[in-house]
């Protein structure tokens, strides 16, 4: 008898009816709980996309323009390719200081010299990664533009090279190249004060000035720091140069004036006549490849001293 019930139950929990109900039910479940984290998914995404907006300052050319790039670059493009893209893009200064609280900006139509070298590196970073998206850029970009990629408000942004070069090697970003000596022959003791000491000329500064202590307490770290260069008088087209410094290499003039450490910035390029600099040019007015050599370019700035050099890796 009891073997007849336990027969009967087992019929009864297998038999094609039960079955369909049973599989029914378990879909119903599957499908709540996929609509659940599917919902989910998309208010997180959602929630992400409104505080990244939020936290960027762009126009919609922008976003098309490096996308456009990224899409047209070979998976392994250089640094060099990357910056020659932007050639002819019209110089302006201070296009960082449009928001009264610190965004990440984006500006692919007017680019200086910084700029123009974060968006060139910020695009090679994303191509080493495998990834070509608009999201992927912006998460480059402020890594480079800020201590320790985090944005949190003006002052985390890097505001002297020296320290820019310092914290995206400790990040893994870049390599400074320090060698060999020669040509790496000449110091640079850094010391730095120019922006506590002329807050008038930074519009958060003057807006803000209890902001003055912490960029002086940031200037107060870097000082002292030593770092090796190239003079200028020992730029010159020799195989040393040449095996030295890369087509594409960041290139970071250092000067001798009062409170500054890095002048200028650009990209090496080498041409049969010598080494020669792609940057913003407040002179020229736009992105150009300078047609004098670099030496010679930096021999006609008596504030000029040399160069470092940094790659992006």
């Amino acid at each position: 008898m009891n073997n007849v019930k336990q027969k009967s139950r087992n019929e009864e929990m297998t038999s094609p009816l039960n079955c369909s109900m049973k599989f029914m039910q378990c879909m119903q479940k599957m499908m709540c709980s996929t609509f659940l984290h599917l919902s989910l998914t998309i208010l997180i995404y959602h929630f992400s996309f409104l505080i990244c907006k939020a936290q960027v300052t762009y126009q919609q050319k922008d976003s098309i323009r490096i996308c456009e790039v990224l899409m047209k670059a070979a998976p392994k493009a250089s640094t060099l390719w990357l910056a020659r893209e932007f050639k002819g893009v019209p110089y302006v200064a201070h296009t960082l200081e449009v928001n009264d609280k610190e965004q990440l900006v984006v500006n692919a139509r007017q680019l200086d010299c910084t700029t123009l070298v974060e968006t060139v590196a910020a695009l090679k970073l994303t191509l080493n990664q495998g990834r070509r998206t608009w999201n992927a850029y912006l998460d480059n970009l402020r890594k480079l533009r800020y201590r320790g990629g985090k944005l949190d408000g003006y002052p985390s942004r890097l505001h002297y090279f020296s320290d820019w070069i310092a914290d995206k090697v400790k990040m893994g970003l870049v390599t400074d190249v320090q060698g060999p000596n020669p040509p790496f022959a000449a110091e640079q003791t850094i010391n730095v004060s120019y922006m506590s000491e002329h807050p008038q000329s930074y519009k958060a500064l003057k807006a803000r000035p209890e902001l003055v202590p912490i960029i002086r307490k940031q200037e107060q770290a870097l000082t002292g720091r030593k770092v090796r260069y190239i003079a200028k008088q020992d730029i010159q087209n020799t195989t040393l140069m040449r095996q030295t410094v890369k087509d594409g290499d960041i290139i970071a003039i250092t000067c001798n004036k009062p409170g500054l450490d890095i002048a200028h910035l650009g990209f090496a390029v080498w041409r049969g006549d010598g080494l020669h600099l792609l940057n913003a040019s407040q002179i020229h007015g736009k992105v150009v490849e300078e047609p004098m050599t670099l030496r010679y370019y930096l021999l006609k700035h008596p504030t000029f001293t040399g160069i470092r050099v940094v790659r992006v890796k």
